[in-house]
């Protein structure tokens, strides 16, 4: 039987499963912690993106004082050939989603699926308020955070700017957090929906896609490791937050009958 807390909100009862709930918090809490941790300590980013630059010697056209070299993973044709089919996956999938959801809502009366229902609104919206609207929409167009490669660190043009920081000259697009990321750790949330008989044959390669595709973009000089971590935690916090908001939900109406 699952325990429910009783808050108070304008007079209404309002109750939130404590497991889920509290994952929820636990995990925002982490999100702002770990921010925290990479304003204070920026060189983590440096450091982590410098694993994998290959500095060269500069050219005699070079200015003085210039870096000169590159991501070689970025380059790689296996590698890019990964990004993409990675980076096609989640919509693909997210598109199956959307078919079946469609085709749930078409049953009515007994047939109707209320669970199977619940979970694909859950899955959807966290795809679309998660790296569709938060991240690709907000951050990356608002957060002016040049992406690794474009940082005169690494021989960009523009100055390295904190994770989190509004004082970066990126125009579009920018590193502030990763979508690819964000996309990977909402595939990683579907993980919660899988029925036990097909565990062992999705959950190792899915995990794989989720750990190898930001990995990818923080070798390829595409993003910092806070990017990457922080665009990857924020679909899992996002996810939470809607299954304890659907659970509460679905606990009142329990309640009532």
């Amino acid at each position: 039987m699952t325990i429910f807390s009783k808050n108070r909100w304008h007079g209404s009862a309002i109750r939130l499963p404590k497991t889920t709930f509290g994952a929820f918090v636990l995990l925002f809490w982490t999100w702002w912690a770990l921010l925290a941790v990479f304003r204070a300590f920026p060189e983590i980013d440096i450091y982590f993106s410098r694993l994998f630059f290959v500095a060269v010697d500069c050219d005699a056209t070079a200015a003085a004082g210039s870096i000169c070299g590159g991501f070689p993973y970025r380059d790689s044709g296996n590698f890019d050939l990964l990004r993409t089919i990675f980076l096609r996956l989640p919509y693909v999938v997210a598109i199956v989603m959307a078919w079946k959801f469609i085709e749930c809502y078409q049953q009515h009366g007994a047939t109707f699926n209320a669970e199977r229902a619940r979970k694909l609104k859950v899955a959807l919206g966290t795809l679309l308020i998660g790296p569709v609207l938060l991240v690709n929409v907000i951050l990356k167009e608002h957060w002016g955070r040049p992406r690794p490669l474009q940082t005169d660190i690494f021989g960009g043009p523009l100055h390295f700017a904190e994770a989190g920081s509004l004082a970066g000259k990126c125009v579009s697009n920018c590193s502030f957090v990763s979508g690819e990321a964000a996309s990977a750790g909402w595939l990683l949330c579907l993980l919660f929906f899988v029925p036990k008989s097909l565990r062992y044959a999705i959950v190792p390669p899915v995990v794989v896609i989720s750990i190898l595709t930001p990995a990818m973009r923080l070798s390829f000089g595409a993003h910092y490791l806070s990017d990457v971590l922080l665009g990857w935690l924020s679909s899992i916090v996002i996810f939470a937050a809607l299954l304890a908001l659907t659970e509460s939900q679905q606990g009142q109406k329990n309640s009532e009958i």
